[in-house]
């Protein structure tokens, strides 16, 4: 058991920044992705107690807790709109007049929002391969798609994003 709690502290300390900036793109607020960050990391806790050591050798530690995440998030907010979607993480230390300043902060909440108002399945496809970075591959991983379905679900959702929403299907 050591092992597997010197495993999970080091997971913890690499992926916990990850795992939280993907719960709050997803849920849309700090308190959920708190909670859905906490949830997330007993859930890969418990699985690692139960594993065994090839599949721990052989587990790709990213694309597993992002699939943790989106499963939580999907657990928790079941039914429930998000309110908004933070992508802007920090500030530029070179900071821009107050004008520019207010206008990129109006157009980044503006694309906050219809990243919130996206269907799930796009968001979550979205949020990973764009917002966290994720290869197709990893996304299809921690979706549990294919990757052709990943491939459209992004597509589809950057189109609603640019707003050619005249072919939009609803969850």
């Amino acid at each position: 058991m050591q092992g597997v709690d010197g495993l999970f502290e080091r997971m913890v300390h690499e992926h916990k920044d990850r795992v939280f900036a993907a719960s709050l793109a997803m849920t849309g607020n700090r308190h959920d992705a708190e909670d859905v960050a906490q949830d997330t990391f007993i859930r890969a806790y418990r699985a690692l107690a139960t594993y065994s050591p090839e599949r721990i050798r052989d587990l790709k530690e990213r694309a597993w807790l992002h699939r943790i995440t989106v499963n939580v998030v999907r657990n928790r907010v079941r039914g429930v709109k998000p309110r908004l979607v933070e992508l802007n993480g920090s500030e530029s230390d070179h900071s821009p007049g107050p004008e520019a300043k207010a206008m990129e902060h109006m157009q980044i909440d503006e694309l906050a929002t219809r990243v919130a108002d996206l269907p799930i399945r796009y968001r979550e496809a979205v949020v990973l391969r764009h917002v966290r970075d994720l290869s197709y591959a990893e996304v299809a991983d921690a979706l549990g798609q294919p990757v052709g379905t990943v491939k459209a679900n992004v597509h589809r959702g950057l189109k609603l994003l640019r707003g050619d929403d005249h072919d939009r299907v609803d969850d």
